[in-house]
């Protein structure tokens, strides 16, 4: 129905009431479904009734709510503690949330229980949005059935947060109501709780009031509900030859002597619970009927959540994993109880030869390496010195000149003609009327490229561009003397008897970097007509890239 709610600014206009009043101590709060003026949403407003002093504690947990940050909880646009007037405009105590769209787990599960993943799933996440109020200190309240909605997304929010009031222990304990109620449903065929034991055991810990056996925190409750369930005897993996005899043989060595009844936990998980046993109320049921991964949980309190089940129902088997620190039932589980120490104390020797042997066998390689060093590579230096201390020593006679070495550079070679070889090119001349400069004998001019803009590369247009030199006749080559003021440029000799139209005509006998004076020898002797330095890389020439050619000089081979 539409509502005539007063007090509240004309930012929001109330649609309709949702649920029913929530009369707290201090008060009653109201729950409207609104539509938000200025940012055109629609937006769940509590207003509560008195304003004023009355409602300041309220306002004061929903500003520390309004920090938060996660999807499980209803974020909280505004409050206002109000003047206490309700007629007066601002006059009304409320709290703007979030409006979040879905269908209330009350609804659910109207049709049964949720899927085993589901629960796990749900309440984690609800868990894990509680967790991060407690860790700001506050305690959200209002954890029951109409609140808690199922997004369409996937996700689960917490409608109106936070409550009028709330405790830490008591969102404890709504955590684990909503748990048993999600493993057995709400309608008219509710039953009693059966699944998972880990599920039914968490559950039963977060309701219990033993110091030893309730869960210390929410946080401690996601964690457990995030924890992967362990694989219990009824699902342990065949042998490789397709028998159960290879997973008999792993669960025995992973079980302790029954004398041993300690539970080893890992570091951070809570104090193992002791185990619940099946109810003996009815007629008798085998352990084989019930399963020895299923727990009987009809001896627990549900609080008005469903009514009990008919006496002397049986509860169904259930081949769910167990939760891990409730799993000690040892009894009938069809595995071998015996403790293999045979394997264990072999194995303990195998540490200590392991441990012991290492560090000696690596003394005797560093020993045996160092006597081998001392009786082979030192005795031969020592020969070797002998050798020299008693050979007479020689010098060269006077006046006379060391051998010149092999391959030494001869004479220059005539160069007859010269022209650009631009086989990759579209035709535009490269400076062809300057190729002369680059022979002249005067290192103050010189033939450069075009130009090239945007990569040294030859503006990615071609692979290169060269002077192609004529000695006028085949002879025998040694490398070639390079002049350049492009310091940096890349070349390649290239050699051939015969003019070339195409790159591959000439064979690589040389390449390197230009410099002021650079020197590329070639690596034995070249019998050519014709040289082409082929320039593959360019320099920043300012505008542009480029390369020079000051002086180019063939030396024949001495």
């Amino acid at each position: 129905m539409a509502s005539t709610t007063t007090g509240l600014p004309d930012r929001y206009r109330p649609l309709d009431q949702i649920g029913p009043d929530e009369t707290t101590p201090t008060g009653v709060i109201q729950c409207w479904r609104a539509k938000d003026r200025v940012l055109n949403r629609d937006v769940a407003i509590r207003v509560h009734t008195p304003a004023g002093p009355a409602a300041h504690a309220w306002i004061t947990r929903a500003l520390t709510a309004g920090g938060l940050a996660t999807p499980a909880l209803a974020m909280v646009y505004d409050a206002s503690e109000g003047s206490g007037d309700p007629q007066a405009p601002g006059g009304a105590a409320y709290v703007v949330n979030e409006w979040i769209d879905g269908e209330t787990l009350a609804y659910r599960l109207r049709s049964g229980p949720m899927p085993e993943r589901e629960v796990r799933l749900m309440v984690r996440r609800l868990a894990e949005g509680v967790a991060e109020a407690h860790r700001v200190g506050l305690a959200v309240g209002g954890l029951t059935l109409d609140n808690v909605v199922l997004r369409p997304n996937g996700l689960v929010g917490l409608r109106a947060v936070p409550a009028a009031a709330g405790t830490v222990d008591g969102d404890i304990l709504a955590l684990g109501e909503l748990l048993e109620a999600c493993l057995t449903g709400v309608g008219p065929g509710a039953r009693d709780a059966s699944g998972p034991s880990d599920l039914i055991a968490l559950a039963r810990r977060a309701r219990s009031t033993e110091p030893g056996q309730r869960l210390s925190s929410v946080a401690a409750m996601a964690a457990l509900l995030a924890e992967r369930p362990r694989t219990g005897p009824q699902s342990a993996g065949r042998g490789r030859d397709g028998d159960e005899d290879g997973g008999r043989r792993r669960w025995s060595r992973d079980r302790r002597p029954e004398g041993d009844a300690a539970v080893r936990l890992e570091p951070g998980t809570l104090p193992p619970v002791p185990p619940v046993r099946p109810v003996t109320q009815g007629p008798p049921v085998s352990a084989a009927a019930l399963g020895a991964n299923t727990v009987a949980a009809g001896s627990l309190d549900r609080s008005g959540l469903t009514p009990p089940p008919p006496a002397g129902r049986p509860v169904g088997t259930n081949d769910d994993e167990p939760f891990g620190v409730l799993h000690d039932d040892r009894a009938d589980d069809g595995f071998d109880d015996s403790y293999d120490s045979d394997d264990d104390e072999d194995g303990a020797r195998r540490h200590r030869l392991v441990v012991i042997g290492l560090p000696l066998l690596a003394l005797a390689v560093v020993i045996a390496l160092a006597w081998w060093f001392g009786a082979s590579v030192l005795s031969v230096a020592g020969s070797v010195d002998d050798d020299q201390a008693s050979s007479p020593s020689t010098s060269a006679p006077a006046g006379g000149t060391e051998e010149e070495p092999a391959g030494e550079a001869g004479p220059a070679a005539a160069i007859a003609a010269a022209d650009v070889f631009d086989p990759f090119g579209d035709g535009e001349p490269e400076n062809t009327g300057r190729v002369p400069l680059s022979y002249d004998g005067d290192p103050a001019t010189a033939w450069s490229t075009l130009n090239y803009r945007g990569s040294p590369a030859f503006g990615n247009l071609k692979p290169g561009v060269g002077v192609l030199y004529d000695l006028g006749d085949a002879q025998q080559l040694s490398g070639l003397s390079l002049t350049s003021p492009s310091d940096g440029a890349t070349v390649e000799i290239r050699t051939g008897e015969a003019a070339g139209t195409a790159l591959e005509d000439f064979t690589v006998a040389a390449d390197g970097t230009l410099g002021d004076s650079t020197e590329l020898e070639f690596a034995e002797p070249v019998t050519a007509r014709y040289v082409l330095v082929w320039i593959t890389g360019l320099v920043d020439a300012g505008d542009g890239f480029a390369a020079e050619l000051a002086e180019v000089e063939v030396r024949a081979a001495g």
